[in-house]
């Protein structure tokens, strides 16, 4: 009787008996989600590295999307299979959550048809044929590292395949020199406003900057419908210079959430 168990558990539940592929392991920055298994691991090796930052498409046999970050580094990547229970929009956003209570920026981030095709993201971007799934079951995200780990970019996709199983990619990429200046999209800070509730800049502690003004403004443009609390030591020049690049006045209210650089709270 205890034979035919073993045999029964053994050709009905596969996940039960599941593990990492040999000499894989996790990144230590993403935390793994519970009962997930590694199914694709590949260490750090040194290449040239292309990341978009925008929808990908392709024409005449040539990947387009509207922006990237192109640098030479250490890339290591694993690939986890979810168990059953959970979705990749829950492994997802676990990754993301962790990455930003570590102070990493948010760069670009796409979901579902936005991202554009599943296959040029799987077979051209990730090289990972376990990645191609429905167009509108996926997610990407690019982020950069708080300092002093500023030169190290990690990029989140998943997938939900047509056979439902769920997975999760995780690449982190050490960059041999120094990234520079790297900006979010426009389209990226609303959807993070959108889905958190709030957005941090630390660093714009100053006078409003031309740059910033136009990307945070361009974002809040995009749906009009929101209105946000602008709160930090300049908080009033910037709601003004907001409001100078067409955010309507009524949008906005001055907040007194205490902290350095300013800070945009989504009002429900």
């Amino acid at each position: 009787m205890r034979s035919l168990t073993l045999l029964a558990l053994c050709c009905f539940s596969p996940l039960l008996f599941a593990a990492d592929i040999p000499g894989s392991q996790d990144l230590p920055i993403v935390p793994r989600m519970a009962d997930a298994q590694i199914v694709d691991y590949r260490p750090a090796v040194e290449l040239e590295r292309i990341y978009p930052l925008g929808s990908i498409r392709k024409i005449s046999g040539q990947l387009r999307f509207d922006g990237q970050v192109t640098a030479r580094g250490q890339t290591t990547s694993v690939t986890y299979e979810l168990p059953p229970e959970h979705s990749s929009t829950d492994a997802f956003t676990n990754a993301r959550e962790a990455l930003q209570k570590q102070g990493a920026e948010l760069l670009f981030w796409c979901q579902a048809r936005d991202c554009g095709e599943s296959s040029l993201w799987a077979n051209e971007v990730f090289g990972n044929a376990k990645l191609y799934g429905a167009d509108n079951q996926q997610a990407y995200l690019l982020l950069r590292l708080a300092a002093p780990q500023d030169n190290t970019l990690v990029a989140l996709y998943s997938i939900t395949r047509g056979n439902r199983r769920a997975y999760l990619h995780v690449e982190q990429f050490d960059a041999t020199a120094p990234l520079g200046d790297l900006l979010p999209t426009s389209a990226t800070l609303l959807r993070q406003l959108k889905s958190t509730g709030e957005l941090d800049f630390p660093k714009l502690d100053g006078d409003p900057d031309d740059t910033w003004l136009r990307l945070i403004s361009r974002g809040l443009n995009l749906d009009t419908t929101l209105r946000v609390n602008v709160s930090g030591p300049n908080a009033e020049a910037w709601r003004q210079a907001l409001i100078g690049q067409g955010v309507r006045s009524a949008r906005m209210e001055t907040g007194n959430v205490e902290g350095s650089g300013l800070h945009f709270e989504l009002l429900r």
